[in-house]
């Protein structure tokens, strides 16, 4: 009896000791390959900084197939790895929008969801051979005071290559970096000054950049230089967005100069300036912004053409009449490339296909060797190149590619290039120029260089006034990741090293062969449901034998 006692008391000292330890050091073990269950050292010093109680509301809650199933847990897995760094500054519930009493009470909580900013989904499943639909709201709520934040969970790549378990796969891996993302806005730490150089762009409505700045306020203070400044220094980033002015020997110094000393610059330029004549089409002809020689330096070159891609968007277009009206149809127009090929970045991983509008091809060349050049955007390999000037005719629309024609290849359309830069004016400023004891030879910078200012310009709604979102496709009504590209650049650009880390979580999918999980369904949820009860009738029957021959002797 009394060695029962001492067991037990030493089980207590060490069960008691544990604890203790357990208390002075913190540690969490991810045993899975891919390190599902693991979140980015930036996310845990921003949850471990919070100085706000911050709410989130998952709304991603139900019966779902089990890919919607995987990314509930995913969410949820999260969200106790961002409560236990966070210090009780974070917490969370889970809820179903259709759990109401009454199909009006229903809609209504439907309607609430849509006006703060979720995007519904029609899920569609196939259960027992028979289709059903249900409307979801894969997101999330994230509110901090009286400010909250919408947060779609299913985000992923949507071209038709990718299969809809793949794009859940994506979703789930974009999790840490869409809920951080939010909770860094609410949290509001210091935050990085972006300036938008739009002096240059002279023939572009302001509100054509409306739906960019206001994104970029949520996340940024945004100064607009619209006057020429003596330098960029203290601008975390500078946004050069769709110039078409020439820039004159001492703006590109100061371009020079900025990037020279560490600065990050993004640049949103055309290769080719297009001008609507007529209703038939457009005139295209070169476009000199007198920055080539600054771009080749850096290792880049833009040429003045227009890459026509048989992977492109559509346009509206009268096809003729039917009856005494005009017949309107999406046709595709090859002069609107859809970027859906990618460069091995975080920037891009798991990201939408971005809607570009008269896209220039552009190249590599030389430059330093200390420079890497990271492609980010590129096009199909189904290409053809319009050389300028040129005339673009509407009709061009209605005629039937040939494939065999569009065999350019693979075009890049933006590049990310870092590391150590020779300035353009080395050997060229003199002891004698005032600008001599600032001059920077070399040094370490960051750039992004996309052939298509388009890609940041969103398109605007004449009949209501109204912008409408950048990326949006009047005639398919999509909205491309186009704002998704340029809000992760800006991410990378200014904290290389922060959460934009996390989106380069890569999970692989296991998933089981469907037709054999099919053909023996009954086998397995037979043996799932028998199996448990042999193992267990064994048991008893050991242990009853066991029983048995001790007592007998």
């Amino acid at each position: 009896m009394k060695k029962i006692i001492l067991r037990f008391l030493l089980l207590l000292v060490i069960l008691a000791g544990l604890n203790w330890l357990a208390s002075l050091f913190f540690f969490r073990w991810d045993l899975t390959e891919d390190k599902r269950y693991t979140i980015s050292d930036a996310t845990k010093q921003l949850l471990s900084n919070l100085d706000k109680d911050i709410v989130v509301n998952v709304y991603l809650s139900g019966e779902f197939p089990p890919g919607f199933e995987r990314l509930e847990s995913a969410t949820r897995e999260t969200l106790d790895e961002f409560k236990t760094y966070s210090n009780g500054h974070l917490t969370y519930q889970f809820s179903d929008p259709s759990d109401a009493a009454s199909e009006d009470q229903r809609k209504k909580q439907y309607q609430n969801l849509v006006d703060r900013g979720l995007t519904p989904t029609n899920l569609f499943a196939n259960e027992d051979g028979k289709r059903t639909e249900k409307l979801i709201f894969p997101g999330a709520i994230i509110q901090a005071d009286t400010l909250a934040i919408p947060v779609q969970l299913l985000k992923a790549n949507r071209s038709l290559e990718t299969s809809p378990e793949e794009q859940l796969n994506q979703s789930y891996e974009n999790v840490e970096f869409q809920l951080a993302s939010a909770i860094r806005i609410l949290d509001n730490p210091e935050r990085k000054k972006i300036g938008l150089l739009v002096n240059h762009t002279q023939k572009l409505p302001p509100a054509r950049l409306s739906d960019l700045i206001a994104t970029m306020q949520q996340s940024y203070d945004v100064f607009m230089v619209v006057k020429d400044p003596e330098t960029f220094e203290g601008l975390d980033a500078l946004m050069i967005l769709k110039p078409d002015v020439p820039f004159s020997e001492e703006e590109k110094y100061k371009l020079d100069q900025y990037v020279i000393g560490g600065g990050k610059a993004l640049f949103f330029v055309d290769g080719a300036k297009v001008d609507s004549v007529s209703l038939e089409g457009n005139y295209v002809q070169p476009l000199d912004l007198n920055l080539n020689d600054l771009f080749f330096r850096w290792g880049v070159r833009i040429n003045n053409n227009l890459v026509k891609d048989l992977s492109s968007a559509t346009i509206p277009m009268n096809v003729g009449n039917m009856g005494d009206k005009p017949e309107i149809k999406a046709v595709q127009w090859r002069f609107f490339p859809l970027l859906n090929n990618f460069g091995p970045s975080p920037i891009t991983r798991n990201m939408d296909a971005v809607y570009s509008r008269f896209l220039s091809s552009m190249d590599t060349v030389g430059g330093s060797a200390s420079i890497r050049k990271i492609p980010l955007l590129m096009t199909s390999p189904h290409t053809k190149l319009l050389n300028t000037p040129a005339l673009v005719g509407y009709n061009e629309a209605r005629q039937q590619p040939e494939p065999s024609e569009y065999n350019g290849g693979v075009k890049l359309a933006a590049v990310l290039l870092e590391g150590s830069f020779n300035s353009l004016f080395e050997n060229r400023i003199l002891p004698a120029d005032p600008r001599f004891k600032t001059f920077k030879a070399t040094g370490q910078g960051k750039i992004i260089i996309c052939a298509d200012g388009d890609v940041a310009v969103n398109d605007f709604d004449y009949r209501r006034n109204t912008p409408l979102p950048l990326g949006y496709d009047r005639a398919s009504t999509n909205i491309f990741g186009n704002k998704d590209f340029i809000m992760h650049a800006l991410d990378y650009m200014t904290d290389e090293n922060g959460i934009i880390t996390s989106r380069s979580k890569q999970i692989s999918i296991r998933a089981l062969d469907k037709i054999v999980v099919q053909k023996d369904k009954k086998f397995w949820q037979a043996l799932n449901l028998l199996l448990p009860l042999v193992i267990l009738g064994i048991f008893g029957a050991l242990r009853y034998y066991i029983r048995r021959r001790k007592f007998a002797s």
